[in-house]
């Protein structure tokens, strides 16, 4: 695919690789961290740590029993997509406690990637409701785990109801390949809305 024609909104027309800040949002337990380590060039900062009995309660794990470790702060890493565009992925930390961090680490970005997991979907609403008030263009990543059911994508849409001209792509967030694809479905969906943009001017 051709990205050559992407351009961040500002900065002005030069040589070298074009950075772009992208955000990989979505609820506890939905993939971020697994994502950003699968598909980063380099090894990824993370803020993980241990999860205790006493944030049990708080962080709610019903349907996330298994997971041991939660992002504090922020996860950080960077993709290539070609010669001429460089991606820096921020990926926001899930539990509720820790939102407050949002409006901070969103300042900047250019879009979003909302991971869902289909069997909780409830548990992407705040993200997606969060993306709508910063202002961010986001996709939907309805990251595939081992006992997901099948959903026709226009029901996902209805529950999460979201815009008709939100892309929804499924993906295995732990495949370098398949969350690549994510990210590339993310560039052409902020160009095509670039597009739009510049015609109705």
């Amino acid at each position: 695919m051709d990205l050559k024609g992407f351009d961040h909104p500002g900065r002005p027309g030069g040589s070298g690789p074009r950075s772009v800040k992208v955000m990989i949002a979505g609820g506890f337990g939905t993939g971020k961290t697994t994502m950003v380590r699968s598909v980063s060039d380099i090894k990824p900062l993370t803020t993980e740590e241990t999860l205790t009995q006493a944030s049990a309660d708080v962080d709610h794990l019903i349907g996330v029993a298994d997971k041991t470790e939660t992002t504090v702060s922020l996860d950080f890493g960077k993709i290539g997509l070609n010669d001429s565009l460089m991606l820096y992925l921020f990926g926001t930390p899930g539990q509720e406690r820790f939102w407050f961090l949002w409006n901070g680490l969103f300042k900047g970005a250019l879009g979003a990637v909302v991971l869902v997991d289909t069997r909780r979907l409830a548990s992407s609403f705040r993200a997606i409701e969060e993306m709508e008030r910063l202002d961010v263009p986001f996709v939907i990543a309805l990251n595939v785990f081992p006992d997901s059911r099948e959903h026709p994508i226009e029901e996902i849409r209805d529950a999460l109801d979201i815009s008709p001209h939100t892309p929804i792509v499924a993906c295995d967030a732990r495949d370098r390949a398949s969350s690549r694809d994510v990210l590339v479905t993310l560039i052409r969906h902020l160009k095509e809305r670039s597009a739009v943009a510049l015609e109705s001017r």
